[in-house]
């Protein structure tokens, strides 16, 4: 429980919480969550009056980022990401923030997002939590966006590296990595884009939220529209990259292609001797001739010689 912006401790139970407000008028309760049970989140809908869709929501961790507004409560439902060095993964969690006049329950499913710091940041701001519950709401967003931003910076050193191996002149098969990448940009996409029209609604002032925390959410809109863009940069970079690798693929293919025609060339004018010259016929040229199988050979290595000259200067070998 938070009075004049200090924290009050209080038994970590829904029930002290729900009843240390009701015998406060100046003060709000954090309630959080961690991957509740139905009947954990079926006590706490009962305690704060939560609505039953918004509920159901919070206990399926598959929602779309969203604001949403059921009579004087707001819910907030947000997608956190945190990035998986191994595997080059970005992975996701949700974060449900359901905000009351007098209460915030927050409901997280991951492993991203913890609230721990948050918190810990928060109190150390005795001015913000004047804001009542809205400066819950702005800190989470703010870290969990903050969280978007880490993880766009470690998926652009990952492009780095694609770049600087699509472009290498070693041959690399960069197409699966690419794939794989943008899958992962496209959770990124999924949970940063929604995010930018509610969060430019709390900057202008909506009904439930303290009109004096509208500057801080304009803070977090500008940085949200900062890391959708940076989201958009990464998926062209990929998309051009892929693009690239492929023109690359092809290039090779003809390169190889040419190579392999040439040499076959070249080992067809000793074939074609050798085959002629192989036919058991007793009236041929030179079938009598003492230095004719030296002539042959001398003539099939000049031939050889000759066209591989030609293909070295037309860029075939």
């Amino acid at each position: 429980m938070y009075a004049d912006g200090e924290r009050q401790d209080l038994p970590k139970d829904p029930e002290t919480v729900a009843q240390a407000i009701d015998d406060h008028g100046e003060c709000f309760g954090w309630v959080g969550l961690h991957e509740p049970s139905d009947a954990e989140m079926r006590r706490v809908q009962r305690l704060f009056d939560l609505h039953e869709l918004a509920v159901e929501d919070a206990l399926k961790a598959h929602q779309r980022p969203k604001v949403e507004r059921f009579g004087d409560a707001l819910v907030v439902v947000l997608r956190t990401l945190w990035y998986v060095e191994e595997g080059d993964a970005v992975e996701t969690g949700q974060l449900s923030v359901f905000i009351g006049p007098r209460y915030v329950v927050t409901v997280r499913h991951g492993k991203g997002g913890e609230l721990a710091t948050t918190r810990q940041k928060l109190e150390e701001r005795a001015s913000m939590l004047g804001h009542g519950p809205a400066a819950v709401l702005w800190a989470i967003c703010d870290e969990v966006v903050d969280g978007y931003e880490t993880v766009a910076e470690s998926v652009e050193v990952d492009v780095d590296e694609i770049e600087s191996s699509v472009f290498s002149p070693d041959r690399t098969s960069d197409a699966e990595r690419i794939y794989r990448l943008k899958r992962e940009v496209l959770e990124m996409r999924r949970a940063v884009l929604p995010l930018r029209e509610p969060m430019e609604q709390f900057a202008h002032g909506v009904p439930g939220i303290n009109p004096r925390a509208a500057p801080f959410f304009r803070d977090v809109a500008d940085h949200v529209s900062r890391v959708a863009d940076q989201t958009e940069s990464i998926d062209t970079l990929l998309s051009s990259a892929l693009g690239a690798h492929l023109a690359r693929v092809s290039v090779q293919q003809n390169d190889d292609m040419r190579r392999i025609s040439a040499w076959v060339a070249i080992a067809a004018v000793p074939t074609m001797l050798a085959g002629i010259y192989g036919m058991n016929f007793d009236n041929m040229p030179e079938l009598t001739w003492h230095y004719g199988y030296y002539g042959v050979l001398l003539l099939m290595a000049a031939v050889c010689f000759t066209m591989y000259r030609f293909f070295r200067k037309v860029g075939w070998l």
